[in-house]
């Protein structure tokens, strides 16, 4: 036991009720006091060695920083907010486990607020990130009260919004473009012959990425000759039970159709299920094509055609934009990423 570690034991034996201080870290790492606070604001200031002996003296010593003092000293919080519309999808969770995992490889904390496809809401939950001093903000969607963006540019906040590619709006963007993917596998079931469509895709109302994939299915059917009436477009909630009462009603219409393009996987699960419950065979009878690629998708019978979303890459990708912003560095604000049709076995050719 070296002279200079002894202290440090005798001295947290006498108070065994305190919490270990940085002090008592510097000690147990054989660094200074003020190379641990450097480390603390920022673990890549400091020597990869000398960061792994300040790691393992925090760990030992069951250290916790105090994250207001921290922000006191320094002027930040090292705290990133996410803004998104619900945390019932998975596939949000997934895009926003990898946007998490990228900050915190920089030392940074994710604060996470859910919107419930509000942009009331979602002003709310922002305003409250903004005063809780974070230092930048990712945002789902293009659709967002003006006076968000005004309070983030007051702030002078890094932000970016995601999910969507619209590079003719005045705001950087990760995403994809949701118009062309639900193009996509609209055009994938009319080349295998499908002419009676209907589409459920989810509520259109202040959500644009909704808006987008109704769109572009309407639209790739109007430049095949094919009107999708409005009676064969149902708007219902991401929900298992509201999907299977919209798949119902479409099957009573005349002709039946045969082909349904659903605005995400948790609406094609529904209506598959309903499908089955009417006798109706998956996809002799009706194709089904999903939107996510969630990973029930390719585990359900029959497995799930749908369209891929980039949900992991579109989180790091976010991650990465923000932490280039805050360092300084030079970094495009539009960048579009793809969504893939995965064929699997809910359609098929018409018969």
């Amino acid at each position: 036991m070296t002279k200079e570690t002894q202290p440090a034991r005798k001295r947290l034996q006498k108070r065994p009720s305190d919490a270990p201080t940085a002090e008592d870290v510097a000690i147990a790492a054989g660094v200074s006091t003020a190379t641990v606070s450097r480390y603390l604001a920022n673990p890549t200031s400091v020597s990869e060695k000398r960061g792994a002996l300040i790691r393992s003296a925090i760990e030992s010593l069951g250290y916790i920083p105090h994250g207001a003092a921290q922000a006191l000293a320094s002027q930040r919080s090292r705290t990133i907010g996410v803004v998104v519309p619900t945390l019932d999808n998975a596939i949000f969770a997934e895009g926003i486990q990898a946007f998490q995992r990228r900050l915190q490889e920089k030392g940074y904390t994710l604060f996470i607020a859910s919107s419930d496809y509000s942009t009331d809401e979602e002003l709310a939950q922002a305003e409250r990130l903004v005063s809780r001093g974070v230092e930048g903000i990712m945002l789902v969607g293009a659709e967002h009260k003006p006076q968000l963006f005004d309070i983030l540019h007051k702030k002078q906040l890094p932000y970016l919004y995601t999910w969507s590619f619209k590079p003719e709006l005045p705001h950087p963007c990760i995403g994809f473009d949701n118009f062309r993917a639900s193009a996509r596998a609209t055009q994938f079931l009319i080349d295998l012959g499908h002419t009676d469509f209907a589409a459920i895709p989810g509520i259109t109302r202040l959500n644009d990425r909704t808006k987008d994939r109704i769109a572009g299915c309407v639209e790739t059917l109007r430049k095949s000759g094919i009107t999708l009436a409005q009676d064969r477009i149902i708007e219902c909630r991401y929900d298992l039970a509201e999907s299977r009462q919209a798949l119902r009603k479409l099957m009573e219409l005349t002709p039946r159709p045969t082909a349904i393009v659903c605005g995400n996987d948790i609406i094609a699960m529904g209506a598959l299920l309903e499908a089955q419950s009417l006798g109706l065979r998956v996809p002799e009878d009706v194709s089904i094509v999903g939107f996510d690629d969630v990973a029930m998708a390719s585990h359900i019978q029959p497995a799930l055609t749908t369209m891929q979303v980039p949900s992991r890459e579109m989180g790091e990708k976010a991650a990465d934009y923000l932490l280039a912003k805050l360092a300084g560095e030079s970094v495009s604000d539009m960048l579009e990423l793809e969504a893939k049709l995965v064929v699997r076995e809910t359609t098929a050719a018409i018969k």
